[in-house]
């Protein structure tokens, strides 16, 4: 039997992925560093709130935070993940697309 544990690995990270203010923030730090308080102006979220999502995504290895004096800094683990969620929403216009076509 084939061994399962990169599975469960894929999907749990999926399931980090899987809301939008999330994937906002990747798509907005993709090319550079931003501190906390630049990623809540971007977003438009509530600090407690974007505090939680990002604690999230450093504590599952999609973002590294580094810390100078009072504040923090955000970036990706790897550029890859930015490059995963660029071809699902690729996928996802793609499949719109298509629906529109047999709409018309």
């Amino acid at each position: 039997m084939k061994d399962k544990t990169i599975y469960k690995l894929h999907a749990n990270i999926c399931k980090v992925l899987a809301n939008p203010l999330r994937i906002e923030i990747i798509d907005i730090i993709n090319d550079s560093e931003l501190s906390f308080s630049e990623i809540q102006q971007r977003t438009n979220a509530l600090k407690s709130n974007l505090s939680q999502h990002l604690s999230l995504m450093v504590s599952n290895g999609i973002l590294l935070s580094r810390k100078i004096g009072i504040n923090s800094f955000f970036s990706l683990s790897s550029h890859k993940v930015a490059k995963a969620c660029q071809i699902m929403r690729e996928v996802l216009i793609e499949n719109l697309n298509n629906k529109l076509k047999l709409l018309n």
